[in-house]
């Protein structure tokens, strides 16, 4: 691989590295101070001591006066702790039949679900609701005093982990206390240590969790605070440890780290962390950077009642799961909102503040902690910046139409691009740059006009294959947007054309480049559903744009309202005489990500297309399999229309995982076998292998299948960034017949 590039890790709110000096304090720890906090001997009294000290230094920073702080593993169970004494409690008092438990709708997921848990198992019964919040991400004081009279919990947060948002506490407690004196109140504090000044015990909070992990300490410890008189039940039982408040031996090396870190807070440390004003400018640094790089950058949050150590942010036009695979082949650590959900899908945060779907599906947060120093961010702004330009180089940034400076890297041949589930084809011819646009998607219509502008591409046509009923084509527009001109029918096909014999058979056909588009009308899926068939000059088949005709593992489904059954039966067999078995077909929708197909393929997996296209089958029977079929698809509203009908299909093959080391044995031991590296091209050039290693990004799948049919038996490894999109391409490849096919497990993480 290329020189590994320094670390710039940016996703604080997720976790955080250990201090050297926590570290080293862990180990002497386990070195030194060894003993067992409850035994009596000297060993263990000096356990014992360090572990007062610890609880000491957080008294004194988190002004606990009175109140218990009880030693957890981590703010989950101080959550767990807090929900459970303080609904048992509410249970003993007896709880009426209108009770409620209240949650802001942007807390952490650890909150709502130990909610709904711990109220069904001790039997309450009680309505759990949601706190409403603003666009600012602050929560609603009216629903508050309207439902906390009938409340016995109400459990709110500090800092939210998403969006650097912090509540007005004061403004907050007092909502609270004049609604309901009584009510219990948990506030989760995980994001606030560090960041937020802190006096618990002169406020009217019952119970705080903290995590260690958040702020420079190890995993596996926190704490809770208990306010003077709160109810309390232990969540563990056995020993006895901590006074009988949380069983089970204490975690004294993970507490020895933690006191360096909270005698830093409290000024007595060797070490310090910068102050407030140092984090804000770090951050409006960090703010600037990132508008340098990408222009348009969308703040989803204000800065104004955010804490200075957090960025929650959208870059237009690009999903969150392209910005981190972009930033993670720079060698930049973010995250796309919570860390602790494993997808990467919109945020729930966002959605509750009401901001565009858009944005919450595009979010990254950007976060560090106080010990970030001037170096570190010098360094992050720096590679953001180079992290962007790779964009500008595959020409996706919007940017790139006012840059002379780019070296931009030339598009040439078949591309895909994809929006659930919907594709678009782009097809550039090499010698000519002419270029074809097949079904444009209206949620790519900035990329498609920046990528056409920005490379100077002449386009040629814009198509549609039908008239599509799960979105509205926005061809016009693309064509509005590059000021194309030449009169055309409704789907594009340009009125004047030449006539082109093909295979003893008459076709209107284009010209692109010295290569010639083909129209074929193919009713069935639609009455205006048409096939474009690309041949080269030799008449050779390059392939085939086929609609919603033929779908990977699908037939095209036929019982929209301009649908005929019978016409897709004869449509099928005219593309087969026509295409033969491997021809490449080209798909408007790709659900299950195969990418592309061929009949040889579908015939495989499709006994109804088998029949059909084998003459087993007559027109009326094929009708009435095919009405069956078509009458198990469900379209829900909100949901998207799905556009091919699925039989029974043949599963896939296990692929074979290579790991890193095994990988290079696999290199050295065979001079035939390729890495294929399935990233996008913006991420090969940032970062990438260098051994037998070629760059055949995702959306090029399709066009290295049809240049390289001689690959389908060499040994192919592929990988990707973390083995995901390795994994999903690997079966695709399968699939089609690829016979030594493997991926790396873990790709590049894990390398």
């Amino acid at each position: 691989m290329k020189q590994a590039q320094q670390l710039i890790y940016l996703d604080a709110n997720a976790t955080t590295p250990v201090l050297p000096a926590a570290a080293q304090a862990a180990m002497d720890a386990m070195e030194h101070l060894y003993g067992n906090p409850s035994s009596s001997h000297i060993t263990g009294l000096q356990a014992k001591a360090l572990m007062e000290q610890t609880r000491s230094a957080a008294r004194r920073h988190l002004g606990t006066g009175a109140g218990k702080l009880v030693f957890t593993s981590g703010a989950t169970e101080g959550i767990q702790t807090a929900i459970l004494s303080a609904l048992v409690a509410s249970r003993d008092k007896g709880v009426a039949d209108n009770a409620c438990i209240l949650y802001g709708a942007t807390e952490h997921k650890a909150v709502p679900e130990s909610l709904k848990h711990w109220n069904k198992v001790l039997g309450l019964n009680a309505e759990v609701l949601a706190i409403p919040v603003d666009q600012q991400g602050r929560l609603d004081l009216e629903f508050i005093a309207q439902k906390a009279p009938s409340a016995v919990l109400i459990c709110t947060m500090a800092v939210n982990n998403e969006t650097g948002v912090y509540q007005d506490m004061p403004a907050l407690e007092q909502s609270i206390r004049q609604a309901n004196p009584q009510v219990f109140w948990m506030v989760d504090c995980v994001q606030a240590l560090g960041k937020l000044q802190l006096n618990l015990a002169a406020t009217s909070i019952d119970y705080a969790p903290f995590s260690g992990h958040k702020l420079y300490a190890p995993k596996g410890i926190g704490m809770l605070y208990i306010r003077d008189g709160a109810p309390f039940t232990p969540f563990i039982a056995g020993g006895g440890q901590e006074g009988g408040l949380r069983s089970g031996t204490e975690n004294l090396p993970a507490m020895a780290a933690l006191k360096v870190v909270l005698d830093m807070l409290n000024g007595e440390g060797a070490q310090q962390f910068v102050d407030k004003d140092t984090l804000k400018y770090y951050r409006v640094r960090l703010l600037d950077a990132l508008r340098s790089a990408f222009g348009d950058v969308v703040l989803n949050h204000s800065l104004d009642n955010t804490v200075p150590t957090t960025l929650n942010f959208a870059v237009p036009g690009f999903s969150s799961k392209e910005i981190m695979d972009l930033f993670d082949a720079a060698g930049i650590r973010v995250s796309s909102g919570s860390a602790c959900s494993s997808k990467v899908t919109g945020s729930f945060v966002l959605d509750a503040m009401g901001l565009p779907r858009w944005q919450s599906e595009s979010a990254i947060r950007m976060s560090f902690g106080p010990a970030m120093t001037e170096a570190e961010l010098n360094a992050a702004c720096e590679r953001i910046v180079e992290a962007a330009s790779s964009l500008r180089h595959s020409c996706l940034l919007s940017l790139d139409s006012r840059r002379s400076d780019v070296d931009r890297e030339p598009l040439s041949g078949l591309v895909q691009l994809k929006d659930d589930g919907a594709c678009c084809w782009i097809y550039t011819d090499p010698q000519s740059r002419e270029t074809l646009i097949i079904d444009p998607l209206p949620a790519l219509k900035d990329r498609l006009l920046n990528l056409i502008r920005c490379q100077e591409l002449p386009v040629v046509a814009v198509i549609d294959t039908h008239g599509h009923g799960d979105h509205h084509s926005n061809r016009d527009d693309i064509v509005a947007g590059l000021s194309l001109s030449g009169a055309c029918n409704q789907l594009g096909w340009p009125e004047v054309t030449a006539d082109c014999q093909w295979q003893g058979e008459r076709f209107e056909c284009i010209s692109v480049g010295s290569n010639k588009l083909l129209r074929l009308p193919s009713q069935g899926h639609t009455d205006d559903s048409q096939t474009l068939i690309l041949i080269d000059d030799a008449d050779k088949v390059l392939f085939a744009f086929v609609g919603d005709t033929v779908l990977p593992g699908s037939i095209g489904r036929s019982n929209f309202p301009s649908s005929s059954s019978r016409a897709l039966f004869h449509s099928l067999k005219a593309l087969y005489a026509l295409l033969g078995d491997d021809t490449l077909l080209l798909s408007s929708h790709d659900y299950h990500n195969d990418f592309f197909t061929n009949f040889a393929v579908e015939i495989q997996q499709s006994p109804l297309l088998a029949a059909a296209l084998q003459h087993r089958v007559d027109e009326s029977s094929f009708v009435a399999q095919k009405d069956a079929m078509d009458a198990t698809l469900e379209d829900k509203q909100g949901e998207t229309i799905m556009c091919g009908a699925y039989g029974s299909c043949q599963g896939s093959k296990q692929i074979h995982e290579y790991s890193a080391g095994a990988l290079d044995a696999l290199l050295q031991a065979d001079p035939n076998a390729l890495v294929l590296d399935i990233r996008e091209p913006h991420e090969y050039k940032l970062s990438h292998r260098e051994e037998r290693c070629i760059n055949v990004p995702l959306t090029r799948l399709a066009g290295f299948v049809a240049r390289e049919p001689d690959a389908r038996s060499r040994p192919l490894v592929l990988i990707c960034r973390s083995g995901s999109r390795s994994a999903v391409a690997a079966k695709a490849l399968e699939r089609f017949g690829f016979s030594a096919i493997a991926h790396v497990a873990g790709g590049y993480a894990l390398s």
